[in-house]
């Protein structure tokens, strides 16, 4: 019989001096979406969804920007990107609407103000 106990004493003694503190495990240069911006997002979204537009999203936190991408499929490019860009923020504001074909559809300081350009739309389609 083969005995693993020394072999798993080595790999345990070694992972323990790969640990990391937790602390170093969050990036503070990743942009990501707060709380409160994404209950605001998952609002406009929850209608989308309800009137039969959007079905799938997606969330991506990068370096530079956080990116809310919006599906019609699964398997499609995304309809819309909602990103946030925090750099942008004391010029044209950080959020930012930007179309399948990469046109950006409306940018500003207030989230709310952003996402109405996606509320039309919703109008446009129960009517």
């Amino acid at each position: 019989m083969l005995d693993l106990r020394a072999v798993w004493r080595d790999a345990v003694d070694m992972s323990f001096d790969q640990v990391q503190p937790f602390s170093s495990f969050s990036d503070p240069q990743q942009v990501a979406f707060h709380r409160t911006e994404l209950s605001v997002i998952l609002s406009l979204y929850g209608r989308m969804v309800a009137a039969g537009e959007w079905r799938d999203y997606g969330i991506s936190t990068l370096r530079d920007l956080a990116v809310f991408s919006v599906f019609r499929r699964t398997a499609e490019h995304p309809l819309y990107r909602i990103e946030k860009r925090p750099k942008l923020r004391n010029r044209q504001g950080q959020y930012a609407v930007v179309g399948m074909d990469g046109q950006i559809l409306k940018r500003g300081h207030d989230l709310r103000m952003v996402l109405r350009v996606l509320e039309r739309k919703l109008i446009r389609s129960v009517t």
